[in-house]
């Protein structure tokens, strides 16, 4: 009786299991079955071109902020010991689960013609590239700070402690002691930054529109095209599907060999 129980467990552990492997697989499938031999005719397409160029522009200068501002506040988040620290980290945490529709709605109220910040600024901020930018690092960066402050807390200070000891100063001993032994966390949080800014939607048609050329990124370009070309729309999903894929065997063989992740 106990060994039926058994295999009745076991059966029922693999039947969820293939469930699942086909519910995940079989749309991702379905676009490239679809898409067929247009792919490659797709991508000299102007709209498709233009939405490619400005993802990973916009997507990497995004990374570049994230890196500059992020670093720092995850350090800080780190070692640091302040009052109101948790609730801090609860906000700049925030974007993460936040509806992406909510967050454009935020910025636009914060940075737009008539919004608390936008209608003091010298410039129109909503509804161009710059928008784009501040809607991808609103919803992305906090993925970089979570890595590194998680990186930063893992660290042996007594290895720091002993460079101060030497006499280099604390950002010396940061650029040469802290940040090199972050390696692994350091470029598995740019990835998912990265991975992030690249299929950020929500935000960016709230506070960014949909224009070709300026703010229309891959995933409003599909949004875009499944109204009017259906071929356009499947090879920026196929594209798509391809750079999230590649990105996460990336991170999972960097976490194989670092043992930090996954």
């Amino acid at each position: 009786m106990a060994s039926l129980r058994i295999e009745i467990w076991k059966i029922i552990i693999f039947a969820s299991f293939l469930f699942y492997i086909c519910y995940i697989t079989l749309p991702i499938l379905s676009v490239f079955v679809r898409v067929g031999s247009d792919f490659i005719t797709q991508l000299s397409n102007p709209v498709v071109v233009s939405a490619i160029k400005l993802s990973i522009i916009t997507s990497s200068i995004t990374v570049l902020i994230a890196i500059i501002i992020g670093t720092p506040v995850a350090y800080a988040l780190a070692r640091w010991r302040f009052r109101y620290k948790h609730t801090l980290e609860t906000l700049i945490e925030l974007p993460i689960v936040l509806p992406p529709a909510v967050a454009g709605v935020a910025l636009l109220m914060a940075f737009g013609r008539n919004g608390l910040v936008g209608s003091y600024a010298p410039m129109y901020i909503a509804f161009t590239t710059l928008a784009v930018i501040m809607a991808q690092s609103f919803v992305a960066t906090p993925f970089y700070v979570r890595s590194m402050r998680s990186a930063f807390d893992s660290l042996d200070m007594k290895i720091e402690g002993v460079a101060r000891t030497l006499g280099a100063s604390e950002f010396r001993t940061f650029v040469s002691i802290t940040l090199p032994l972050t390696v692994p966390s350091f470029v598995g949080g740019l990835v998912m930054c990265w991975a992030r800014a690249l299929g950020e939607f929500g935000a960016t048609l709230m506070f960014a529109g949909n224009f070709i050329g300026r703010t229309q990124t891959m995933p409003l370009a599909i949004y875009g095209a499944l109204q009017t070309d259906l071929q356009s729309a499947l090879s920026l999903s196929a594209i798509q599907i391809i750079l999230s894929f590649t990105i996460l065997v990336f991170v999972k063989i960097l976490g194989r060999r670092s043992g930090a992740f996954v």
